[in-house]
């Protein structure tokens, strides 16, 4: 992650037409803005485990407008076309600025056995100081019974069956987001090392507060409607990898 602020230089106007210096001072704004801007990126991987075949979860999840709205929750969500999402994150900040980040995805349908959603510009809301690009992969993989996480045995024997599945699916993501921000004047009289730093942990943040809770909605909704019993704790995982300095972005 990079966070670098440049000033720019005034030209030399005294000879230069008015509709030119007009031109240049709007190029010279939005190049300055970019320039102001602070890149922050994370990426993770995770998985969770469903207790029923690949065809069945397949099914499930290709029928996402009737689970990832509820699922969602405490997020606010909006549909937009057939496979898009509106969603309002919640409200995150520090050193005194607050957003209340919203976001589009598109969920793609599988490509080869491949989930693919990722981000789009939010319709008819400019977002005001940021920018946020997010894409996703997730798979199904059949495993044997030998490989699940601890606790199906128990999980079963709750639910008064004896009989436990011979295989189950392993639904594995991988996630990056990078959040570009633009924030106000004042900010910027911080180090510049401190901003970056607390940008990363906030990001970090926003993602394990948020996956792990919708990892733990889906699987629930899923085993609920299938009357399935619910996987343990021990079904899910989501670890941080480490980004390469040279993916960063500048």
């Amino acid at each position: 992650m990079q966070c670098r602020w440049i000033d720019s230089q005034v030209p030399n106007l005294s000879s230069v037409p008015l509709t030119d210096v007009i031109e240049s001072s709007v190029w010279e704004a939005s190049q300055h803005s970019e320039k102001l801007k602070c890149h922050f990126q994370t990426q993770f991987e995770g998985y969770m485990e469903m207790y029923s075949d690949p065809q069945t979860v397949a099914d499930y999840l290709n029928a996402h407008e009737g689970w990832f709205c509820r699922c969602a929750e405490p997020m606010k969500t909006e549909p937009i076309g057939n496979n898009g999402y509106i969603l309002t994150v919640g409200r995150f900040g520090s050193f005194g600025y607050e957003v209340e980040p919203k976001l589009a995805v598109v969920l793609q349908p599988p490509q080869d056995g491949i989930y693919w959603m990722h981000s789009i510009p939010t319709p008819a809301f400019p977002t005001p100081g940021y920018e946020v690009d997010y894409q996703a992969s997730m798979t199904l993989q059949e495993i044997p019974l030998h490989l699940a996480g601890q606790g199906i045995d128990r999980a079963y024997q709750q639910r008064g069956l004896r009989a436990l599945p011979q295989s189950i699916t392993k639904v594995q993501w991988q996630l990056y987001l990078n959040v570009a921000v633009q924030f106000p004047q004042f900010i910027y009289k911080l180090p510049l090392s401190l901003i970056q730093s607390t940008g990363d942990r906030l990001l970090t943040q926003i993602v394990r507060q948020i996956s792990p809770r919708l990892t733990y909605k889906v699987q629930q909704d899923f085993h609920e409607r299938f009357e399935l019993p619910l996987p343990a704790r021990t079904s899910r995982h989501l670890q941080k990898l480490v980004v390469d300095a040279d993916e960063q972005v500048a």
